[in-house]
């Protein structure tokens, strides 16, 4: 009687599989222009296609064509790496209207912003890891390079970034403790001067934000206001290039989700529940980008390099059958 139950459980387990894998049929991906969100739509790419016999394909795109095509026309199926704030009322329209659906936090802790120092000045001074202590201890970011100045190095004055740094700038009156801000022209201006800082661990603080493969290479401390985050204000006056009598709060974290179409949430529930596990940390980003960057990789590469190395983090997301399928794929690269 035991033997007959069993054997229809098994039935069971391989009617239900081979429906879920018939369910998932042809897939596109959006391929973002970024290299954590080509990094990521490979990793889907590879895990659906080789752990749920899904047919993908990757698809190239930019934000606002990505989120512009899967609120008109329902494509792609999916896009892996979404800023909220990118696109935030169109997307809120798209839920409203059962278009899409957010199923998974891409970055556990959200995109972060702030203001960084480098961690061997914090090991030299520990204070420098909160804004208080920056002050205090202001003559130590002193840059003979720089006219003996004491720059705060900014991004450039055509990003969005530039209200927000100006007028926490002001805020936190670090003109008063002898900072002078200098926005930088272009990106390789703001991380450059990161990397120029560390081969001659030269004294720097600034803005940047994460993940990058710039703070995968340099390690660098996110210094605490002790403000906690005002969201609200934050958008509504910081983020404003007009915002009178500033005051302080931290940089909110910034949603990266994963977008899919209703229609694929629907017919493929067990991609759906790989998606909602598929989350990375910070860290873990920063330290695969600059790997990506200094290997010269694309996405595809970084891929290989992410489930060849961190199975303790992928095996978490997909049960033990289909990662046990993932490494077969694996072994045939």
């Amino acid at each position: 009687m035991m033997l007959k139950q069993l054997t229809v459980l098994i039935v069971l387990f391989a009617l239900t599989y081979n429906v879920q894998a018939t369910e998932c049929g042809k897939v596109t991906i959006a391929d973002m222009n970024w290299d954590s969100a080509t990094f990521v739509a490979n990793v889907d790419s590879f895990i659906l296609q080789h752990g749920f016999d899904c047919e993908t394909e990757l698809v190239p795109t930019e934000t606002i064509v990505a989120a512009k095509s899967i609120l008109l026309q329902g494509k792609p199926d999916i896009i892996p790496e979404m800023w909220r704030n990118a696109l935030k009322g169109g997307l809120e329209y798209g839920i409203e209207k059962d278009k899409i659906k957010f199923v998974g936090k891409v970055l556990y802790e959200g995109g972060l912003e702030g203001f960084w120092v480098p961690a061997y000045m914090v090991e030299k001074e520990p204070s420098l890891a909160t804004i208080a202590g920056v002050k205090q201890h202001s003559y130590l970011f002193k840059r003979p390079d720089l006219g003996n100045t004491q720059p705060f190095f900014s991004c450039a004055p055509d990003w969005r970034c530039q209200n927000t740094v100006t007028n926490l700038f002001k805020a936190l009156d670090l003109k008063q403790a002898g900072f002078e801000l200098i926005p930088t022209d272009e990106i390789t201006g703001l991380s450059g001067s990161i990397a120029h800082a560390y081969a001659k661990k030269s004294p720097w603080i600034g803005y940047y934000w994460s993940p990058t493969a710039v703070l995968g290479n340099y390690k660098m401390v996110r210094v605490d206001f002790n403000a906690g985050v005002d969201r609200e204000y934050f958008q509504e006056c910081i983020e404003k290039k007009h915002c009178k009598n500033p005051r302080v709060t931290m940089f909110p974290s910034r949603a990266v989700d994963t977008i899919v179409t209703l229609k694929f949430s629907q017919r493929a529930p067990a991609v759906m529940m790989y998606l909602s596990s598929r989350s990375f940390t910070n860290q873990d980003m920063n330290n695969l980008m600059a790997w990506k960057v200094n290997h010269n990789a694309d996405g595809k590469q970084t891929m290989v390099e992410f489930l060849m190395h961190y199975e303790t983090i992928w095996t978490q997301w997909v049960s033990p059958p289909v990662a046990n399928k993932i490494r077969r794929a694996l072994t045939n690269l």
